[in-house]
């Protein structure tokens, strides 16, 4: 799987993971309240279209519960450890290389904020919602 591919993966599960359950299903009476209640259970534990999913809010959710100070809202580096992806100048390079950057792969300043930048536009362009600031 592309690095990319493991960071989108892991923002839209996490999301998805944080719907709530679905109820408990009912029991086998058949009644029609039964019945319709099962099909509400059904409609809501339906997955989260991944359009709905909101970036800023999951990870900032998994930011909270980090247990350390990380900066994913500027640092590549940060944003693929809160992740829990690896976070080397060789995976780094290889996301680097998927996502078309020209420049230098040399683990820069400006290599990493041009990831951290095309990320957050990938992400958008999947379906994620992403504040424009994490875009520009």
């Amino acid at each position: 799987m592309s690095i990319f591919g493991k960071i989108k993966d892991a923002i839209f599960g996490k999301a998805q993971a944080a719907e709530p359950a679905a109820p408990a299903a009912p029991s086998p009476i058949g009644s029609a309240l039964d019945a319709a209640t099962s099909a509400m259970a059904a409609a809501a534990a339906a997955p989260t279209p991944i359009s709905d999913v909101d970036v800023d809010a999951t990870l900032s959710a998994e930011a909270a519960k980090a247990g350390q100070a990380l900066n994913w809202r500027t640092s590549i580096v940060d944003l693929m450890k809160l992740l829990d992806i690896d976070s080397s100048l060789a995976n780094r390079k290889e996301l680097a290389q998927e996502l078309g950057y020209t420049g230098e792969l040399d683990g820069s300043a400006e290599m990493n904020i041009w990831l951290h930048k095309a990320v957050m536009r990938e992400l958008a362009a999947n379906g994620g919602k992403v504040p424009a600031d994490l875009t520009d």
